[in-house]
């Protein structure tokens, strides 16, 4: 265990975290960011952001949240990589961050962890997870240059990430499994005049198949049950997120589908711990929305910690 107590140690450093660290460390507090693998989040793997309010013409993923990072830095915030935190355990007017090699005492907590990709859990996907099958095209589309991958799902990732894969891939087919997209009508404008991609609805994943890589991908008709298979050398999931919050199952109130329940100031059901972006109750996972609630957070710190 270190021998430092901070005034708040942020749990996760993606857009919520690293926004809440540059409040924190602004207003004095002794500041310090754990995040289980790069500082950065989600936005490290999006190629592109166009909806980031101050960047009319749109900004890389990573420049982005680098810029976080910087400002985070510049007014004094700590931060370390690769550090999961594995338990929050509640003293006497502090806290103890456990993680897989150390311990870490603060004052208050502000828990950033966000969100992982939601599985298909079809055969095949876990044995060739890292064989042609992923869930982030940012990372891995340049390895399928002049291949024929497919995508699945129907939200925004799906068709930012598929428009994006074209870069790569000799052809990109989306599957959804219902009638229509729910990706943003800008996007579906793009995807139709996009000559590489092709659309099949009403569809859904069965199995992923392959020998020591991907080959091939068997969707079935919702509505006739008829099957078919596609030739592919990867497939790329996007089906939605589950919140980061087994840690803290037991120490404080979460929703029916395991996001941590907050009130306006971003205060959790334990006096002294706060939450910030796609783990709340009630976020819409957009970048903009996870640095406001890093304001609110940071700010309900000040005012806890003064109290």
């Amino acid at each position: 265990m270190t021998s430092v107590t901070y005034d708040v140690i942020i749990i996760g450093g993606g857009p919520a975290g690293l926004t809440a660290a540059i409040y924190a460390s602004r207003e004095k507090l002794k500041t310090l960011v754990l995040e289980k693998v790069l500082l950065g989040g989600t936005p490290i793997n999006t190629d592109f952001i166009e909806n980031y309010p101050g960047f009319p013409e749109g900004i890389q993923g990573k420049e982005l949240v680098d810029r976080f990072k910087l400002q985070a830095q510049r007014f004094g915030a700590q931060s370390l990589e690769f550090k999961e935190a594995t338990d929050v355990e509640q003293g006497d007017g502090i806290f103890r961050v456990r993680t897989d090699s150390d311990d870490y005492i603060g004052r208050a907590v502000i828990i950033a962890t966000g969100s992982v990709p939601k599985k298909l859990n079809i055969p095949g996907e876990q044995e060739f997870t890292g064989k042609g099958v992923s869930y982030c095209a940012t990372c891995d589309g340049p390895l399928f240059k002049g291949k024929k991958v497919a995508v699945i799902g129907g939200g925004d990732a799906a068709v930012e990430e598929g428009l994006y894969l074209t870069r790569f891939a000799s052809k990109v087919t989306l599957i959804h499994r219902r009638h229509q997209l729910r990706a943003a009508k800008l996007l579906q404008e793009r995807l139709e005049k996009n000559e590489e991609m092709e659309l099949i609805l009403n569809y859904i994943p069965v199995s992923i198949n392959g020998d020591d890589r991907v080959t091939s991908l068997t969707i079935k008709d919702k509505d006739t049950n008829e099957e078919k298979e596609i030739n592919v050398s990867g497939v790329f999931v996007y089906v939605g997120v589950k919140p980061s919050s087994q840690f803290v199952k037991e120490l404080v109130k979460l929703n029916e589908r395991g996001y941590i329940i907050a009130d306006e100031k971003m205060q959790t059901s334990v006096p002294g711990i706060f939450v910030a972006g796609d783990i709340c109750s009630g976020s819409i996972q957009q970048v903009a929305c996870a640095a406001r609630d890093g304001v609110i957070a940071a700010l309900s710190v000040r005012s806890y910690l003064s109290d």
